[in-house]
């Protein structure tokens, strides 16, 4: 093998430090195993390298390469979807390197590498992941780089810089490409996320379900309105509408559980101004969107259901940027169908006995619907009852009933889902709402903050010429609860965020920690509207804006100028750089020198040494004699001194003679 097609020991250094840098962000998502691979693969080819192992063999690798797909088949179930293609191709990517041996081999490892710097993005495109990103590309770069100086025998940092400068001299021609390349859609479809789990609020709802969420601090989307922010006592974020009670469990009605004339929402009379924001919406792989009562959007892809939410056709992989127009005071069916009624009025009659009991004693004893709904808020206001992230575990059978009259704890479903039952039982309509309620307002940016830790449940029943009204049992329990949040309904039993010890959110008192939170989640907005929310339409609506109509060559010569514009600073700078040889700062030094003493008098000539042009000067200018020839001398040292030796001394003497050449001023002969 050719020495130049050797794989340099900087070379190989740089290539196993980026493929550690790789597989790291991957770590949470794909098998031990993969990781020990990893391990594995990097220490036989170092060993390779000390010459005390040898490549692997055909056998080897055909073993090596049938036990990690079998490895991804046991580990996932499959070998289709997301997770098990890039877990996949991050273990070719290390069996690769076992056999790294030619130049050649190490264009496919990088160029593979550049591969997997994108498949993150896959998963979440937030500003922190591009950063470390940027440096995976960078790294990657730098042993690109290396691989190109063979004769780099010792580990060399330097290289990073060379790489570091590409990237940005390539850093104006990627905003040009960002805001003028046509946004066209993908060319082939990627593989759902199929072993990723779903967050947010499910479709179906049983006792314990949201509490879990009230443990999590993650952001579940994030708000901005064009006006005034309504109080955080109306923030109820409608999510999904829950009308059907199966086993123990509130679930949503799906399309085909719904009759032909009863899919599409009901005309709703709207008055007065609306109020505007817009919605982004964090990945859930769910369907549903989250709105203000009573909503419509004008954004594509954002859909009614016949109960007055949101929805997406299809499923939320990636965050989603939607506008929203709401009504709050629009009445949702002021006329009931005969299957919604029966539908909001179904219950099993052989669970929950005792609670059935008394809905119908409090209701023989209220005037009306309205009179028997503030009965029943005033029990849960009079009975000790207990608001609490941890309620006790309610057995399978009759679980309402336990809670209604033992426990008497619970979190928020607990009280929907019994406010509702006891309705239905009365003959009142009813059902739950789940969404989340309230947020934080971001003073930086003016935004509401609607964390997991959010989630809620409420109940909606409808009144005769009121049509459906919401209803928050939780509030007659724990009005902190609606007011001001879930951390001051939960400050006497402590439990909020319990479980997250290291979340910047349970150190809000702390000014500067709270401040720092919170600039940086106004950055966060900002990066996800401007970059990862600049779709076809923002871009033609700029472009349209910019030029003052788009035509498609506006667009071509737009696209060309800019390129012109970008590249040609660079090729010159790149041009001129390589015209003229870079000089060293010894070098640079000497040319002073040698340009004083041509101001004296003393012109050196071409092709003269240092020592002859040295011992011309001292004949000519006797009075600085010793300045000239202890600089010839310091120089000469400096200049034709061995590698190692000018690494050992240079810094000293080159400031010495720096020094010295500044402080040289000859009389003119």
């Amino acid at each position: 093998m050719k020495p130049d097609q050797q794989i340099s020991r900087n070379a190989l250094v740089w290539i196993i430090i980026s493929m550690f840098t790789l597989v790291a962000p991957h770590a949470g998502r794909i098998p031990v195993w993969v990781l020990a691979v990893y391990i594995f693969a990097a220490i036989w080819r170092i060993m390779v390298f000390q010459g005390r192992w040898s490549f692997p063999g055909r056998w080897v690798k055909a073993g090596l390469i049938v036990s990690g797909f079998a490895g991804i088949y046991f580990s996932y179930g499959s070998l289709l979807g997301l997770e098990p293609t890039i877990a996949l191709l991050l273990t070719a990517f290390a069996l690769k390197l076992m056999e790294l041996n030619q130049r050649k081999d190490g264009y496919v490892l990088l160029f593979l590498a550049y591969f997997i710097c994108i498949t993150e993005f896959l998963f979440s495109q937030e500003l922190p992941v591009v950063v470390y990103s940027m440096l995976n590309v960078t790294l990657v770069t730098t042993a690109l780089i290396a691989m190109h100086r063979p004769g780099e025998h010792q580990f060399n940092r330097k290289s990073i810089r060379l790489a570091a400068v590409m990237l940005l001299q390539a850093l104006p021609l990627m905003v040009v490409l960002f805001f003028l390349f046509p946004r066209i859609g993908p060319l082939w479809s990627v593989p759902l996320k199929s072993h990723t789990a779903k967050t947010g609020v499910s479709d179906f709802m049983k006792p314990g379900d949201i509490s879990r969420l009230g443990k999590s601090d993650e952001v579940a989307f994030r708000v901005q309105f064009e006006g005034e922010i309504p109080p955080q006592s109306e923030l109820y974020w409608r999510g999904l509408v829950m009308s059907k009670l199966e086993d123990g469990a509130w679930r949503s009605l799906r399309y085909y559980d719904l009759p032909p004339d009863q899919r599409r929402p009901r005309p709703v009379q709207t008055d007065g101004d609306p109020l505007l924001y817009q919605v982004i919406l964090e990945p859930t792989q769910q369907h549903w969107l989250y709105s203000l009562r009573y909503a419509s959007s004008p954004s594509p892809g954002v859909l009614a259901s016949a109960d007055y939410v949101l929805f997406s056709p299809a499923e939320l992989e990636d965050e989603r940027l939607y506008k929203v127009q709401t009504w709050p005071g629009a009445i949702l069916e002021p006329t009931l169908s005969d299957w919604r009624r029966e539908l909001e009025l179904s219950l099993p009659s052989t669970e929950n006995p005792r609670t059935l009991a008394l809905a119908r004693q409090l209701r023989a004893e209220a005037e009306d619907p309205q009179a028997y709904v503030d009965m029943v808020l005033a029990r849960f206001t009079r009975e000790p009852f207990t608001y609490s992230l941890n309620p006790r575990l309610l057995p399978a059978e009759n679980a309402t009933d336990a809670f209604m009259f033992e426990t008497l704890t619970g979190f928020c479903e607990h009280y929907a889902a019994a406010f509702v039952l006891m309705m239905r039982a009365a003959g009142v309509p009813a059902r739950v709402v789940a969404g989340y309620q309230g947020g934080e307002v971001n003073p930086v940016n003016r935004t509401v903050l609607v964390h997991q830790f959010d989630a809620h449940a409420w109940a909606e029943v409808w009144l005769e010429g009121r049509g459906w009204v919401r209803v928050d049992p939780t509030a007659a329990v724990s009005p902190e609860r609606i007011e001001w949040g879930l951390e001051r309904a939960l400050a006497m039993e402590g439990s909020f965020l319990r479980e997250s010890p290291l979340s910047l959110i349970r150190y809000r008192s702390v000014a500067w920690v709270n401040t720092l939170r919170l600039r940086y989640d106004a950055l966060t907005y900002r990066w996800q509207l401007w970059v990862i929310g600049f779709d076809r339409d923002q871009q033609f609506q700029l472009l349209n804006r910019v030029f003052d109509g788009i035509s498609v060559r506006k667009f071509v010569l737009a696209l060309i100028g800019t390129w012109i514009l970008v590249l040609v600073p660079i090729a010159f700078s790149l041009l001129r750089g390589r015209s003229r040889p870079a000089e060293s700062e010894i070098q640079r030094c000497y040319l002073l020198f040698c340009d004083k003493l041509a101001r004296a008098g003393v012109i050196r000539a071409p092709g003269e040494t240092p020592d002859q042009f040295s011992a011309r000067a001292v004949r000519s200018l006797r009075s600085s004699s010793g300045q000239i020839e202890r600089i010839t001398r310091l120089y000469g040292e400096l200049a034709y001194r061995g590698t190692s030796e000018r690494r050992a001394g240079a810094s000293a003497s080159l400031t010495e003679l720096r020094r010295l050449v500044r402080g040289f001023h000859p009389a003119q002969g």
